[in-house]
């Protein structure tokens, strides 16, 4: 019988992990002895916010702020809890905000137009394009909801407490790309930050040649319009390798689905066994964990741009659920 107890985030993204390994529910449950229903609820939880981490609102301080409100308008006093049920009652819970990049009209308005511009694109469309993009990882964690069980009195003892920089020490960005059926390597940029000329230099020339020969003459590169693909360097490479581009609306990282490849790959190697320490062994779990990621997920990503665009034309360009 699973025994019951506290689930953190760090196993919370391990859960996730084994199950978007194509394990079965069931299987994970038994390997980490939790309750089926338990993992079924965190899975299914996980495929409608894209979160792990258990999301924590501050029920008391907004139902006692809604009790006050009530006092205020009406003259009558009602408890906490009978907000709080009566909000349980009517299907409204205490939730933190989904954290999304802002949005001007402008960005709403180019949005719109980029999906449909490319709303009847089937999935054999998709299937052209290779997207790609860039991504940083740190040895520090990015979880700060992170809970422990503790006694009153004890917050400050060795092993109730998590050491982290403030500021992280150890960081690197890695670039790659993804295409149905395929992928490109890992690329981690050892030290400096991504400039147009290192694109051109260290991606383009040896990463896209090499991708080529694998699949053909002509694929479409998305632009996610970081600053180093603006460069003019950069666009005449492109021109000049025959690279046709699908540039991407700006603020729109909904837009590529290679983001939550990199949402996968954190939490992959956030649950190895043994944590990286340094910088090489962060490279090697990284470069280990983006090459075990299965090909089947890459292309469930891809082939959701044909519900992706859709999404976007209803909500006139706002935030979608990806």
């Amino acid at each position: 019988m699973s025994s019951r107890h506290y689930i953190d985030d760090f196993m919370r993204g391990r859960i996730i992990g084994k199950i978007e390994e194509w394990r079965k529910i069931t299987d994970v449950a038994r390997e980490f002895d939790i309750a089926h229903s338990v993992v079924s609820r965190l899975w299914k939880s996980f495929k409608t916010t894209g979160m792990c981490s258990r999301r924590h609102g501050g029920g008391r301080v907004r139902t006692q702020q809604v009790a006050n409100q009530f006092l205020a308008a009406s003259g009558k006093q009602i408890s906490r809890k009978t907000v709080a049920r009566r909000l349980r009652g009517g299907g409204l819970y205490a939730r933190r905000p989904v954290v999304c990049v802002p949005l001007t009209r402008q960005h709403r308005t180019a949005r719109l137009q980029w999906c449909r511009e490319h709303h009847n694109w089937t999935e054999q469309d998709w299937a052209c394009v290779l997207f790609s993009d860039e991504s940083r990882f740190s040895l520090s964690s990015d979880c700060r909801r992170q809970l422990i069980w503790r006694e009153s009195g004890t917050a400050y003892r060795p092993e109730k407490n998590q050491e982290k920089d403030r500021y992280p020490t150890c960081s690197l960005m890695v670039w790659a790309g993804i295409m149905i059926i395929s992928r490109m390597f890992l690329h981690v940029v050892a030290n400096g930050t991504m400039t147009g000329q290192r694109y051109i230099d260290e991606v383009l020339l040896p990463h896209f040649r090499l991708f080529r020969g694998a699949v053909g003459d002509k694929f479409v590169f998305i632009d996610d319009n970081a600053t180093c693909h603006r460069t003019l360097a950069v666009q005449d490479c492109l021109d000049s390798e025959g690279i046709q581009r699908l540039v991407c609306p700006a603020h729109s990282p909904d837009l590529n689905p290679i983001e939550n490849v990199w949402d996968t790959l954190g939490r992959q190697v956030a649950g190895q066994n043994y944590p990286s320490t340094n910088k090489n062994t962060l490279i090697r779990a990284l470069t280990e964990e983006w090459d075990k990621l299965p090909q089947q997920l890459l292309d469930n990503v891809v082939q959701s741009m044909v519900r992706r665009v859709e999404c976007y034309i209803p909500l006139h360009g706002g935030h979608i659920p990806y």
